[in-house]
């Protein structure tokens, strides 16, 4: 399939024409900064399959595939068939590989939307293979193969003969070979060498099997910056288009730029007296007469409740820390220390401010996990407004 044609991108509109007080503005700018790190990280040969499973990590599938269409990205990875079908719902032609588990009650759509099925297991392939039986030339699928994830995929021994079987020879074209490495952010090589190693002797005998397999894939984001040896014949960034990495040292990584921004605005202030409490269960109880801003914006929309009486946001650039616990809906911060705090002011939770700046990375770290977690975790319930159209690039359509 040829790429999408280039779509208009929408451009932010000020906030106070949104009619949402919480936003999630997508800065494409950022976006195609991050791509052209992940291009300077592997051979100018080497294609991207953009992972965007999960709305592109929170961000906004559509307008991220849309935007990185006009970048040169051809081609999409997606985790489930209800993600590749919402793209290809809106408009977007470009090949999409669903990298997950599916169900045979679900081939059929796979089939009818042009959708790349993952093969990862050698019943399911002869299952698959009744369903695409009836496709006029041979369906393209990619085989997954199990090296030490310990998750969907082929044993490599099982790799060959399903290749020389009835279904490989006429039902199905193998597109692709992949497989997911278990820990390349790891600063200890080793296991990831290993299951390159058993990756590698699996290639080595389709190749001298007189196969040829166009795409093979194993690297993620960690394994763009880390691994060279796994940069094959594609490669499959996620959260590092994002803005983000997860190298044990920081200092490791690329120059990335976070392309989400979280904020709201102040509902209402309140003052507090000494002894007063705030939200469920009183578990912040002031100390001093305290002036309270109402965020509204809580954990249905991704802001987690572990933040209650934890994290912090940012008011006219400085830091406000949340006091009570974050409700379903709302949030609370303590603005006492901030001068001329009003009604109506903008509120980051994730983002700049002044020279202040909070990170989806930050917040990962107090919440003792990973910004995968908090990025994906912003509820569908919050607008994601795109703030500019990507650079023109060399890569972009005529």
């Amino acid at each position: 399939m040829n790429p999408l044609p280039a779509h208009p991108v929408k451009s932010m509109a000020p906030p106070t024409s949104c009619r949402s007080a919480t936003i999630a503005t997508i800065d494409l700018s950022a976006l195609a900064h991050n791509l052209t790190e992940v291009r300077r990280s592997i051979p100018p040969s080497c294609q991207v399959l953009a992972v965007v499973k999960a709305d592109a990590y929170g961000h906004g599938a559509v307008a991220i595939c849309r935007a990185l269409s006009v970048q040169g990205v051809t081609r999409f990875g997606v985790a489930t068939l209800e993600e590749g079908i919402a793209l290809r719902e809106a408009g977007m032609s470009s090949p999409v590989l669903v990298m997950g588990a599916t169900l045979p009650s679900a081939w059929d759509d796979a089939a009818a939307y042009g959708l790349t099925p993952v093969v990862y297991d050698a019943d399911q392939a002869a299952r698959l293979a009744e369903c695409f039986a009836h496709q006029p030339g041979p369906y393209p699928v990619h085989l997954k193969i199990e090296t030490g994830m310990g998750r969907l995929g082929l044993l490599p021994e099982q790799v060959l003969p399903l290749l020389e079987s009835k279904p490989f020879n006429g039902i199905f074209k193998v597109e692709g070979l992949m497989t997911h490495l278990a820990e390349a952010d790891d600063e200890d090589p080793a296991f990831t060498s290993l299951q390159l190693e058993r990756f590698r002797s699996v290639v080595s005998q389709i190749e001298a099997a007189g196969l040829h397999v166009p795409l093979v894939h194993a690297a993620n984001s960690a394994a763009i910056l880390r691994h060279p040896a796994s940069h094959f014949t594609a490669v499959r960034p996620g959260i590092m288009l994002y803005g983000y990495h997860t190298l044990t040292s920081q200092n490791d990584g690329p120059s990335l730029k976070p392309v989400l921004s979280l904020t709201t605005k102040i509902a209402q202030l309140r003052m507090m007296g000494r002894g007063e409490s705030v939200s469920y269960n009183r578990t912040h109880v002031a100390s001093r007469p305290s002036r309270v801003a109402v965020l509204p914006v809580g954990y249905a929309d991704g802001y987690n409740r572990l933040l209650s009486n934890r994290g912090v946001v940012l008011v006219r650039g400085r830091r406000a820390p949340v006091v009570g616990r974050v409700c379903m809906d709302m949030t609370m911060v303590d603005v006492t220390e901030i001068p001329a705090v009003r009604t109506g002011d903008d509120v980051t939770l994730i983002g700049c401010q002044g020279k202040e700046r909070i990170t989806a990375a930050e917040l990962a770290a107090s919440l003792g996990t990973i910004p995968y977690e908090v990025l994906c975790a912003i509820g569908p319930r919050v607008p994601r407004i795109c703030q500019s159209r990507p650079p023109h690039s060399e890569h972009e359509p005529s």
